[in-house]
């Protein structure tokens, strides 16, 4: 982040104000820029004896002498004729050691600092810097005086956490430079660690931080010199969740969405991806949810520990919070900030999950500004660019592989809430044209009670059969068959379930009751899982494997029964053995006797079952 002192003198002012909206001029003869990130010096506080306020603002639009800017915090007491700063910046964020565990606003403002200086209320006008510039870092250097590098090149890595975080040259640099000097040892973050000479003999100081621009995909000019590559997805990303990982899998490096109606479970459902999937990184982005879902997040995450087995899930984690109390120009920006970072540790080669919730949020911040533009309005007055900015976000997501040869993923999976869980609106649908795997809510499984609430009659994944490969390497080559055909029953059973809604038990034959048993037997021991559990709370795949094979046997037997009530009791009490079987700990004493007790059940119901 700019410090106070580093802006120059003021070149442009006000003239006129809209809401957050503020259309600026030049004073003298340089030029406004689109995207040039610009600050507002209100008259009213300085007049006061207060300190003086600096109000962040982004040029959206530029025309002629004059441009259109939106302001990041509140624009009371903005009159016409305050000067305005040009930094000659476009939006960007600080990468270096230090993020991670880090609370930060949509503009990388650190929370914690806030509070510590500031108490409870966030105060308008200030400038903090990112990250602390105080803390030493133990610098260990890659390279030496005299070797060659070019952006996105190792000059050498700082322990943070559990992880080695790589100190790069810069992703914008140019050409190839000559390593005059380089300093091993503690230094923080704005001391220089290294400088390098270009082919013109010019002398460049780097520090372990570097600024990039927010909206600009940090892999971009690297790939398009040659330097870094784009790769394609080829193994999921193991969620422990049997429902996504078996019938709805995410690749890593790929894209997802979860869109439902409030109350359906998104928050339990994106909190439980984030503490238990298989990543390096975890970046959570609120853009416009409630605060009380926030606190709950930094709250829980330090006292929990990581399933590495390293530290806490807080000491992997980012959080970006731009809740909906807060002005709505930060909630457009904020997934763009997280983003950012997710990407500059996939350049470590690292896997990286980014949480958004919700986008909803961030598409009406997004038509809120388009209409104090007064631009063309599209579908329910988003603005007509709303798709192409959708798949520009996602679009970041991806595996690549670094210059130095490492590859890193960042998978994105983005929460959806439409107005009374309408999945027609224009927010999912652009979304659903965009990722590649959709999870889609129910509010009727949510009020059964039913976890995760995400209903297999309408959910999909595109993902299934681009990953077959890796499935039928690690899980046997029976597995994409055999979901398939559970995929078929569950369907299946749904049409009979219809049926008896209207006809009553007695208006289907026994086969179709046994079909419609078969399906919610499943339902209820495979696709729902008890997040208040230890052990059912997170699957790894082999053990989901084991379940799923006692699951498909148990719905491939060919049953005998008396009547619709003897099957009835029969699958009761599978499913109670099912459930129980869920909540034994792998190796346990209890796992093998029920075990036993399902493998006796399914020999002797194999050619005949008398219910009770």
């Amino acid at each position: 982040m700019t410090e106070i002192s580093e802006l120059p003198a003021p070149s442009a002012e006000i003239i006129a104000v809209q809401d957050d909206l503020v259309t600026i001029a030049p004073t003298g003869e340089r030029p406004l820029m689109k995207n040039e990130v610009v600050y507002i010096i209100p008259h009213g506080p300085e007049r006061a004896g207060q300190r003086r306020e600096y109000l962040r603002a982004e040029v959206l639009r530029v025309r002629g002498a004059t441009a259109d800017a939106q302001v990041f915090e509140s624009t009371q007491g903005v009159r016409i004729g305050d000067p305005v700063i040009q930094t000659g910046e476009m939006l960007s964020v600080t990468l270096a050691p230090g993020l991670l565990g880090g609370v930060f606003d949509g503009l990388q403002t650190p929370l914690a600092d806030v509070a510590s200086d500031y108490r409870f209320f966030l105060p308008r006008g200030i400038v903090i810097p990112a990250l602390d510039t105080r803390r030493k870092w133990a610098f260990s250097p890659t390279v030496r005086s005299g070797d060659t590098v070019r952006g996105g090149d190792v000059l050498g890595t700082v322990p943070e956490g559990r992880f080695t975080h790589k100190i790069m040259v810069p992703f914008a640099t140019r050409g190839a430079l000559t390593v005059e000097r380089i300093r091993e040892g503690a230094h923080t973050i704005d001391e220089v660690i290294a400088t390098l000479r270009d082919d013109q003999g010019r002398l460049q100081e780097l520090t372990m931080a570097q600024r990039w621009p927010v909206r600009r995909p940090i892999p971009e000019t690297l790939n398009r010199s040659g330097r870094g590559e784009r790769l394609y997805p080829g193994d999921p990303l193991v969620t422990t969740i049997r429902l996504i990982d078996t019938f709805f899998p995410i690749a890593r490096g790929g894209t997802g969405c979860i869109p439902g109606p409030f109350g359906a479970g998104k928050t339990v459902l994106q909190s439980l991806i984030s503490r238990f999937s298989d990543v390096d990184v975890v970046v959570v982005v609120a853009c416009g949810e409630r605060a009380g879902e926030v606190v709950e997040t930094i709250t829980e995450f330090p006292n929990q520990p990581d399933p590495s087995g390293d530290g806490t899930l807080m000491e992997r984690t980012v959080l970006v919070c731009n809740t909906s109390s807060m002005p709505v120009a930060a909630r457009e920006a904020s997934i763009y900030t997280g983003i950012t970072l997710g990407e500059y540790y996939r350049q470590m080669g690292l896997d990286v999950l980014l949480i958004a919730d919700s986008t909803s949020r961030w598409a009406q911040a997004m038509r809120e500004t388009s209409g104090r533009l007064e631009e063309i309005p599209g579908e329910e007055a988003f603005p007509a660019y709303l798709d192409s900015a959708i798949r520009g976000v996602y679009e970041r997501a991806g595996v690549v592989r670094a210059p130095d040869g490492s590859t890193g993923s960042l998978t994105v999976i983005g929460t959806v809430s439409p107005a009374g869980g309408n999945f027609e609106e224009p927010v999912t649908q652009s979304t659903l044209g965009t990722v590649k795997a959709f999870l889609g809510l129910s509010y009727d499984r949510a009020y059964k009670r039913f976890y995760p609430a995400v209903d297999p009659l309408i959910s999909w994944s595109r993902y299934r059969a681009q990953l077959a490969g890796w499935f039928a390497r690690e899980l046997g080559p029976d597995w994409a068959g055999q979901v398939e055909t559970v995929t078929a029953l569950l369907h299946k059973g749904d049409e009979i379930s219809r049926m008896m809604q209207v006809t009553g038990e007695d208006g289907v034959t026994l086969e179709d009751f046994v079909t419609q048993q078969k399906a919610l037997f499943v339902d209820m021991v495979y696709l729902q899982q008890d997040a208040f559990d230890d052990v059912d709370v997170s699957v790894p795949l082999a053990r989901q494997r084991e379940t799923f094979d006692l699951v498909c046997r148990a719905v491939g037997h060919t049953y005998a029964f008396d009547d619709k009530e003897a099957a009835r009791a029969f699958f009761i009490r599978l499913t109670g053995l099912f459930r129980n079987l869920n909540y034994a700990a792998d190796k346990s004493p209890r796992r093998g006797e029920l075990l036993a007790e399902i493998a006796s059940l399914l020999a002797t119901s194999h050619v005949h079952y008398v219910g009770s």
